[in-house]
């Protein structure tokens, strides 16, 4: 009996947890996987006998609609630029604070950090000025040097710059205390001994620092990578997915499928491709970091 007992009680502790996941987790999950291969909307929802299954028809319709892939080859942009930009500068910010003085660093730590508390309504008042083809900070830097005004948000491509410019200021703060905690868990006995050597600040940064950041590292790009995936606010409050459909990411697709057009099946559909992605692409990622270790 008392051996049954020890055994039970983890289960007895991490049960209220596993039961938060089950009622607002994994049983949403279920159901909108559900409602992906039926036709409901709106009206549908008052009364479910009007609900008919579709089968695969949603994704079938999905890969033929210029929305949606255009959406895909929006959120495929903003990773393959976003990522590696959000992942460098944090880790380039969390070094430099790391070899200045502890004030200095305290200081700055905290300015790097507010933006990502800041709410996002806030910080599109103050950039929708920044932006401003007329009447913005930036066209006005322009302007001191004869640049032509520049369309940061009412042109597709630019626009999409934009967005992935005002989402790696606003993402810096969370990644560069991760990476600092790295490089302060970073044995300084290690740089002692590539100082006996006559190892340089390059050949330390290479050979010691960023091999024993592995880790950290690879923590901050899978988080950064499904962050990225889901890209909602910033399109979703800067432009709205415009201008013509330019900056739509899935996240916001799915969106306005799901509660703006109330496509509820169609929009359940969109979002079970997209986790697929999240998905296949995570475990793309922990299947190089094994076989690297």
């Amino acid at each position: 009996m008392n051996r049954f007992k020890m055994k039970m009680t983890p289960f007895l502790f991490i049960a209220p947890a596993v039961l938060l996941l089950a009622v607002f987790s994994f049983f949403p999950i279920i159901v909108a996987f559900g409602v992906s291969f039926t036709d409901m909307n709106l009206r549908k929802l008052a009364d479910w006998s009007q609900i008919s299954f579709v089968g695969i028809d949603n994704f079938i319709a999905l890969f033929s609609d210029t929305r949606f892939l255009q959406s895909m080859f929006n959120t495929f942009f903003y990773v393959l630029i976003g990522v590696p930009l959000a992942v460098g500068s944090s880790f380039l910010i969390a070094l430099l604070l790391h070899f200045v003085g502890r004030w200095l660093s305290s200081t700055f730590r905290i300015i790097y950090y507010m933006p990502s508390i800041t709410n996002i309504v806030a910080i599109a008042i103050v950039w929708g000025f920044l932006y401003n083809q007329e009447y913005g900070l930036f066209n006005y830097l322009l302007s001191l040097i004869d640049v032509a005004s520049v369309p940061w948000l009412e042109d597709p491509f630019i626009a999409k710059l934009s967005l992935i410019a005002l989402a790696v200021w606003k993402s810096n703060g969370v990644s560069m205390l991760i990476f600092l905690a790295a490089l302060k868990s970073v044995p300084k006995s290690l740089y002692e001994a590539a100082d006996i050597d006559g190892a340089n600040r390059v050949q330390k940064l290479f050979k010691i620092t960023i091999p024993s950041m592995r880790f950290a590292t690879f923590f901050v790009t899978v988080t950064t990578l499904i962050g990225w995936l889901q890209f909602f606010e910033e399109p979703f409050i800067m432009t709205n997915g415009g201008p013509l459909n330019g900056t739509n990411s899935m996240a916001l697709l799915i969106y306005q499928e799901g509660f703006q057009y109330s496509q509820f099946g169609y929009g359940a559909a969109a979002s079970f491709i997209l986790f697929l992605f999240i998905i296949t692409i995570t475990l793309i990622q922990f299947k190089f970091r094994k076989s690297e270790d």
